[in-house]
């Protein structure tokens, strides 16, 4: 019986840890696609005021 639990928990904790690391992924690739967005548009300001200021 109480291998038939340990079996069981360790079942449930490999799931915890996949749904923990889904959920780390899902906010990093949202960071990093918010500030690439950012740096984009920031390196876009600057290259309009460099031209303009030729």
């Amino acid at each position: 019986m109480l291998k038939l639990f340990l079996k069981k928990r360790k079942g449930v904790t490999l799931i915890e840890y996949a749904l923990i690391g889904s959920l780390v992924a899902v906010v990093a690739v949202t960071a990093l696609t918010t500030l690439g967005t950012n740096i984009e548009a920031t390196l876009g300001t600057i290259s309009d005021e460099l031209a303009v200021g030729s």
